[in-house]
């Protein structure tokens, strides 16, 4: 069984934030060795967030309420100008935004900067898409009228990205984008192109088919339970095999998001889905779930730092121990 890497999931999302604060981060996971870095696509904060009054649950999952855990007047950073930087701030660590929800970028333009931000970093993008589930940040990016067909624009995003990223002159003509033969400018330097990460598809026909169709690199989660991933990979992997491709999902890298934060008592274990304590807990539970994760196919793990009540400096803390001492572990049992 492959070794599972972690990756720093860039608190660049929450109640106040700062750029020291981001550094310190990086830098740490830079050091340690992190497979790579990703940053939070949030747009705006609605006040009626801050009511409990969002039209969905965060995510458009129940276990959550019509609520974002950051403020309207929160102080945080947007994410896909992060990436640039971290691509002058690291030199081995991969990098992305998990997830650059496409319907609020032009698809052409959104495929040439990555292109770019590839030779900035020397060939070290993550592509990580998604549709976006939050209406009033739809309207907030003036892309209301692309929230019912919100799933089509990702699927056009890929064809674009992938056509843009691949040929020197490219033409496409869709429901979102539709333009004559025309030339981006540089190609990414990772060939064929940047890896794509995908996000939100529970349903296993409509994954199996973007997985087999796109030929995707890897898949992201949310505090994501060893029952759910296994209770999700059993019927893509059938439906995989209907299409001929029995053996994608091993090439897929399985990832989820998860907050961390050691603790010096023991949390609560239940099986809360989403609001479960999965790595919030001492250093043996978590060593516990992880390794448990690994059975069931998890390869990366996006380490989240908490929204707030734990400070940055005991996160860097708990970093170096969850390195250090419990991912040994974990790859050892």
């Amino acid at each position: 069984m492959t070794d599972m890497k972690l990756a720093l999931y860039l608190p660049n999302f929450r109640d106040h934030i700062t750029v020291k604060e981001l550094e310190d981060l990086t830098d740490l996971a830079e050091e340690l060795r992190f497979d790579s870095i990703w940053t939070l696509d949030r747009i705006v904060v609605p006040e009626a967030s801050d009511r409990g009054e969002l039209q969905y649950p965060f995510g458009m999952m129940k276990e959550f309420p019509p609520q974002l855990p950051v403020s309207a007047r929160g102080k945080w950073f947007q994410g896909w100008p992060l990436i640039p930087w971290l691509a002058a701030k690291t030199s081995t660590c991969r990098i992305g935004m998990s997830i650059t929800d496409t319907p609020y970028r032009s698809p052409g333009v959104f495929a040439a900067e990555v292109a770019t931000i590839d030779h900035l970093s020397g060939g070290r993008v993550n592509v990580g898409v998604g549709a976006g589930w939050m209406p009033e940040e739809f309207a907030a990016a003036s892309a209301s009228h692309i929230f019912p067909r919100r799933h089509a624009h990702v699927r056009e995003t890929i064809e674009i990205c992938q056509g843009i990223w691949t040929n020197e002159l490219f033409e496409y003509h869709g429901e979102f984008a539709d333009f004559e033969s025309c030339g981006f400018g540089h190609q990414p330097l990772q060939d064929p192109h940047p890896p794509i990460f995908f996000s939100g598809l529970r349903d296993p026909k409509r994954s199996a088919n973007r997985i087999a169709k796109y030929n995707l690199s890897g898949w992201i989660g949310i505090q994501d339970t060893a029952r759910e991933l296994a209770e999700w990979r059993g019927p893509i992997e059938e439906e995989l095999a209907k299409l001929d491709k029995p053996d994608a999902l091993d090439d897929l890298e399985l990832c989820s998001m998860y907050w961390f934060a050691i603790t010096d008592e023991p949390t609560d274990q239940t099986d809360n889905g989403k609001v479960s304590n999965i790595l919030v807990g001492t250093q043996e539970q978590i060593t516990q779930n992880l390794i448990e994760l690994k059975q069931v196919g998890l390869t990366m793990p996006l380490i989240w730092p908490p929204f707030a009540d734990v400070p940055t400096s005991k996160t860097l803390e708990d970093l170096r121990v969850l390195n250090d001492e419990i991912l040994p572990a974990v790859n050892a049992a």
